[in-house]
């Protein structure tokens, strides 16, 4: 009897000790498995969020780069309309100017001396004088002293007689003319238009005259007898004299 149970239990023994060895193997298996699928989930997930950094980083790059080239844009537009604004202001400066000074009046000539005036009696003159003298060396820059049209340019006072030698006459809006005479050389000629300040002539000591001098005359016709006070309507017209 005894030896019988014996031999059983020794045959039952390498039966449960196979079974054991497959149930660990299975558990091994198993929880192996398990580590494999949660490394698995693990890396998953690390690609994942890394994926998501990556997209954020380059959207928030493009993000930056889209903003400072607005901020550049705005920028340079700025400048732009401040550019433009300073040079319709510099145009309408200039214009002022041009305007300013096509409407005022200047002495013809600069650095200069006053001598025979304006209706002055004296034996140089058949009659009273006609005119302001403005004493300056020969060869001074003679300007006009207004815009307008010359009408009368040559010798014998340009039509006005010898007493008057090289002479100069333009023509002024709202029947006002001015002459220029006594002159060593004429640098318009009829027709010509002239800006206020524009050369025309040289001074000079032609015709009657007791030394270099420019004979200035304000008319209200281009011939002679039609003189007023030149000294006073430069004055009238904001010009010392």
């Amino acid at each position: 009897m005894s030896q019988r149970v014996t031999s059983r239990n020794a045959r039952t023994f390498p039966l449960r000790t196979r079974a054991a060895v497959l149930a660990t193997g299975l558990g091994a298996s198993v929880v192996l498995g398990a580590g494999v699928a949660a490394a698995a989930d693990t890396t998953a997930a690390a690609a994942s969020t890394t994926t998501a950094s990556a997209v954020e980083a380059q959207a928030a790059a493009q993000a930056g780069a889209a903003k400072d080239k607005a901020e550049k844009a705005a920028k340079a537009k700025a400048a732009a309309v401040v550019k433009q604004k300073a040079a319709a202001e510099a145009r309408n400066r200039a214009v002022a100017a041009a305007k300013k000074k096509a409407a005022s009046w200047i002495d013809p000539v600069k650095a200069y001396r006053l001598s025979a005036k304006f209706a002055e009696n004296g034996g140089r003159w058949a009659h009273k004088h006609s005119g302001q003298d403005f004493a300056v060396p020969s060869g001074t820059d003679v300007m006009a002293a207004h815009g307008g049209t010359v009408v009368k340019a040559g010798g014998w006072g340009a039509g006005d007689g010898p007493a008057y030698g090289n002479a100069v006459v333009i023509q002024h809006g709202n029947g006002t003319y001015s002459q220029y005479a006594h002159l060593s050389r004429i640098d318009v000629g009829v027709g010509q238009v002239v800006t206020t300040g524009q050369h025309i002539a040289r001074s000079g000591n032609t015709g009657n005259s007791s030394g270099p001098h420019l004979h200035f005359e304000v008319r209200t016709t281009p011939d002679y007898g039609s003189a007023v006070d030149p000294a006073a309507f430069l004055r009238s017209k904001g010009v010392r004299v």
